[in-house]
């Protein structure tokens, strides 16, 4: 599916932005005058093959999505990335781009953010943003770890840790131990 288009994977950093994410401008260096030229990022790129293909289900996955400015990454597309306004539903809505051109999200493209909960930076993640995440957990996995006596220790650590925080954001991962 990555090689047919329908998986794509990007990393959200500081300096992300709407021209990396949506569309930008970007100088053409084949031209032998100064031009510049339109450029689709990531997220326009997949949409609109999920537009085209409305049968098929497409997947863009947002590693370290806690780590960009989310307004300016998203923009606009904080409202259509909604469920009901997503092309087709009831309230679709759809937007005209910097450079004219109309911007629809389809509902056959899924969103997948990542981020590691013991970020500090977890803390930042604009509220509109978590209004339209589902957040899902995914603790560390003992049974994954073949050695017993580091098995043991991996299991030990993060007992005390989540006793003593009451917490399982800053839990130690089994790949530590394999």
């Amino acid at each position: 599916l990555v090689s047919a288009g329908r998986i794509v994977f990007t990393t959200f950093h500081q300096n992300y932005g709407y021209e990396d994410f949506i569309q930008g401008i970007r100088p053409d260096t084949s031209s032998s005058n100064m031009a510049f030229k339109t450029v689709d990022g990531v997220f326009k790129v997949i949409a609109e093959k999920a537009m085209e293909n409305p049968q098929l289900d497409y997947v863009i996955i947002i590693d370290e999505i806690n780590r960009a400015n989310i307004s300016k990454v998203f923009g606009e597309l904080i409202t259509l990335i909604e469920d009901d306004k997503r092309w087709g539903e009831v309230n679709a809505i759809d937007v005209t781009l910097p450079s004219g051109e109309i911007f629809a999200v389809p509902n056959n493209l899924y969103i997948i953010g990542t981020m590691n909960s013991a970020d500090k930076s977890i803390s930042l993640i604009d509220t509109a943003l978590r209004r339209r995440f589902d957040f899902v957990e995914y603790e560390p996995k003992s049974e994954l770890v073949n050695d017993p006596d580091l098995k043991k220790i991996l299991e030990r650590l993060n007992s005390g840790i989540s006793s003593e925080l009451g917490s399982t954001d800053l839990l130690i991962g089994h790949s530590y131990f394999m």
